[in-house]
């Protein structure tokens, strides 16, 4: 009950705030010289009365002076500062000379930065729709042709999504990479300037595309250097035209690796082509055992042969000498006795 008048008080003071405006007008108007014609009736108000108009900063208060003319109820509400938002009254009592004299607390509502503040997905919103107007805006112009556009890694929707922190549906994703698309397929002289910064949200930090491979080169020597990895071996070949002769380590390949199968995979990539007898090789091997260190060198030989004959790679693919083997060692299980083997099962 208690509350349902604290409720009913309120309203009521709420809606009795045109008539306190009115008394506060004309009380204004008495103060600075201008004829009110209810002056009569605002010399009878009672004390609570004229508490509460001098709140406002009216004549009462000596705020202002015989040289000020308030003309209108606005005037009273441009001077105390009074507005409706949030479902209360906020304002500030200021007199003419711009000094507050009292405030009047009520609900602040601070206006959304997007108009899809609201949304489930804002910022994606917010995204598409900038996307959208500029391809009603800029996209009748002319394209280039698809082999001639700069190779460019868009963002996956995955990776979309663990950037902008919403659940975006995939649908939705593609649309807007088809639109991010046909944008970047506008020639490069047409291009408005504020398309490359819509279109850089949508490009991966680091674009492979741009991850050339070095090409070897020949030293004055007519040596071309190759570097080759296998498992955790490392090797290193110095390839030049020759007889046919091989070291590694300092050492020949008989010495160097015990195993025919090893032997074989070193020269592997001279054997493919046909070139056992028309270079020399010169090669350091470190790390991991033999069979690691002679596929390593099979890589290394390959590359620098590719050096001297770039014509080369093709059979070199397909002899699958050019291909790094991405395969390593399985790493050893606990209560195994290596990485598969599992110990002999005994019934006790």
């Amino acid at each position: 009950m208690s509350s349902l008048r604290s409720v009913l008080l309120s309203q009521r003071a709420v809606c009795s705030l045109p008539l306190q405006l009115e008394r506060q007008f004309s009380l204004l108007r008495v103060g600075s010289g201008v004829p009110s014609t209810t002056a009569t009736a605002n010399s009878s108000r009672t004390p609570s009365e004229t508490r509460r108009s001098s709140t406002f900063g009216g004549a009462d208060n000596g705020s202002l002076t015989g040289s000020n003319e308030i003309s209108s109820v606005g005037d009273v509400l441009a001077i105390t500062g009074f507005e409706r938002g949030g479902g209360a009254l906020d304002g500030v009592t200021t007199s003419l000379d711009g000094t507050a004299t009292s405030t009047l607390t009520g609900y602040a509502r601070p206006v959304p930065a997007s108009p899809s503040y609201f949304s489930r997905q804002p910022n994606f919103n917010d995204s598409f729709l900038r996307l959208q107007t500029l391809f009603r805006k800029y996209g009748h112009l002319p394209l280039v042709p698809a082999e001639q556009v700069e190779r460019v890694a868009w963002r996956s929707l995955r990776d979309y999504r663990h950037n902008s922190g919403e659940e975006i549906k995939a649908p939705q994703y593609n649309k807007c990479i088809a639109i991010v698309k046909h944008l970047n397929k506008i020639h490069p002289t047409l291009k408005p300037a504020g398309l490359a910064d819509a279109l850089n949200e949508f490009k991966r930090e680091v674009n492979p595309f741009d991850n050339v491979a070095k090409q070897l080169t020949i030293d004055r020597f007519g040596r071309a250097v190759g570097v080759g990895r296998r498992k955790t071996s490392v090797a290193r070949a110095w390839v030049v035209e020759g007889t046919g002769e091989m070291q590694v380590n300092g050492k020949s390949l008989s010495e160097m690796f015990g195993r025919v199968h090893d032997r074989e995979s070193a020269t592997w990539a001279l054997r493919a082509t046909n070139r056992m007898d028309k270079y020399n090789v010169w090669a350091l091997a470190e790390g991991g055992g033999t069979t690691g260190q002679a596929e390593a060198l099979t890589l290394a030989v390959a590359k620098a042969l590719v050096a001297h004959e770039p014509a080369l790679k093709t059979a070199l693919r397909k002899a699958g000498c050019i291909a790094r083997d991405p395969r390593m060692v399985e790493r050893k299980k606990h209560g195994h006795v290596k990485a598969r083997k599992m110990p002999a099962w005994v019934k006790r």
